[in-house]
C-alpha cells in the first residue's frame, strides 16, 4: 500500500474512534474486537517497507519503542474510559476528558519518535503508524472490555446456586 493509502486510512480511522469514543455507546463485550485491530496490522505487516533496510537496528529500535508507547497509551485511553450498568444490565461506556488527553499524548509521543528517526536519517513508513494504531485499538479494547467484565463480578457474585 503507498503512504498516502496509508495516511488516509490512519485518518479515517482515527476520526472513526475518538468520535465513537465521545458518545456513549452499549458495550458490546461479545463484540469481536479484536477485527479491526487484525485487519490493520496484517495491512501493515505486508508493507517490506516497515523497517529501513539501510538502517535495520535503528528502525527496528522506533518500530519496537512505538509499539511499546502505544501499549501503555493504549492502557492509559483503557482506562479513561467511563464504564457504567445501565437499568437494563447493560454495559455502556464514554471517552472522558481524560481521553481526549491521552489522545493527545500518544500523538506527542508519536511525533517525537518520528522527529528522532528523521534525526537520524531512518526512513519510516507510513505502515508503521497503521500497525502502531492497530497495537493501540487492541490493547485499548481489551482493557475495557477486561474492565467491562469485572463489573460483572459483584453480580454473579450475587447469584444463588
Amino acid at each position: 500500500m503507498t503512504a498516502l493509502v496509508n495516511i488516509v486510512v490512519i485518518i479515517a480511522v482515527m476520526v472513526l474512534v475518538v468520535q465513537r469514543q465521545m458518545r456513549a455507546q452499549r458495550l458490546d463485550t461479545e463484540r469481536r474486537f479484536w477485527l479491526l485491530p487484525l485487519i490493520l496490522g496484517v495491512l501493515a505487516l505486508r508493507d517490506p517497507q516497515l523497517i529501513d533496510h539501510q538502517h535495520t537496528a535503528l528502525s527496528a529500535a522506533l518500530v519496537g519503542c512505538g509499539l511499546a508507547a502505544v501499549v501503555a497509551m493504549g492502557s492509559v485511553w483503557g482506562w479513561t474510559v467511563r464504564l457504567w450498568r445501565a437499568g437494563d444490565g447493560s454495559v455502556w461506556a464514554k471517552g472522558t476528558k481524560a481521553t481526549v488527553a491521552a489522545w493527545v499524548g500518544m500523538l506527542a509521543i508519536r511525533l517525537a519518535l518520528y522527529g528522532i528517526g528523521a534525526a537520524l536519517h531512518v526512513h519510516q513508513a507510513g505502515s508503521a503508524l497503521l500497525l502502531g494504531l492497530a497495537v493501540l485499538l487492541l490493547t485499548r479494547s481489551f482493557v475495557v472490555n477486561w474492565r467491562a467484565r469485572a463489573l460483572d463480578l459483584p453480580q454473579q457474585a450475587a447469584v444463588p446456586r
